[in-house]
């Protein structure tokens, strides 16, 4: 069984480990609204975790030469920190347990985030899971972030590992193209959509939720 030679198992954050990624989904269309544009549900969704170059370039497709997306994400930022102070950052289910599983059996973990790195500190932190990560890998690391395979190519490196001797757990397109163009074996734990029939072709396994990783190590 395959679950015999994996070595760490990589996670997501927003979405994937933190229920956090409707929080962008709100707050992206109220940014571009701020800024006298109208985003779609689509658009939206589109964005998950999709980082640099890929954001900027779409963005001016979208909305024209124009448009200044940094001013746009700063704004969109102070969106979500006003949503995290009013709601808090809950997690996922079961995403303190299967962490703690893991290290418990000698399986290596490790963050893979479109965040940069002060962000998600701040994050784990404030949820308690800062100190169940062997890496903390985020998008300002790399040159290129999700989908392009850079930053889960550089936690393996990282890690002292071969793409195929990890789990990659993510909730979203933008993150299962990383990881799989990178060469990691894709779990996909969904959060607002389900893979179609392309996206299911990339993942080694969907689950429901993230306690069921347990058995694919039985």
């Amino acid at each position: 069984m395959i679950g015999k030679d994996i070595k760490a198992v990589l996670f997501d954050m927003d979405g994937t480990l933190t229920d956090t990624e409707k929080y962008y989904q709100q707050a992206w269309p109220k940014a571009m609204a701020h800024f006298g544009h109208e985003m779609t549900k689509e658009m939206t969704l589109s964005l998950r975790s999709l980082g640099r170059p890929f954001a900027p370039l779409q963005f001016k497709e979208w909305f024209g030469e124009d448009l200044d997306y940094f001013e746009v994400r700063e704004y969109r930022r102070g969106l979500v920190e006003e949503l995290v102070r009013e709601q808090g950052i809950p997690l996922k289910p079961g995403a303190k347990e299967i962490l703690i599983w893991l290290r418990e059996n000698g399986i290596f973990t490790a963050l893979v985030t479109a965040n940069e790195y002060p962000r998600a500190e701040r994050y784990l932190k404030k949820i308690d899971l800062f100190g169940y990560f062997d890496k903390i890998i985020c998008a300002n690391m790399v040159e290129k972030g999700k989908p392009a395979p850079d930053i889960y190519a550089f936690a393996c490196k990282e890690l002292g590992l071969d793409p195929s001797e990890t789990f990659a757990v993510e909730d979203s397109p933008n993150g299962v193209q990383s990881a799989y163009d990178a060469g990691c074996n894709v779990i996909m734990v969904p959060d607002l959509t389900q893979p179609d029939e392309e996206l299911s072709g990339k993942l080694f396994k969907k689950l429901d939720s993230l306690v069921e990783i347990k058995s694919l190590f039985e």
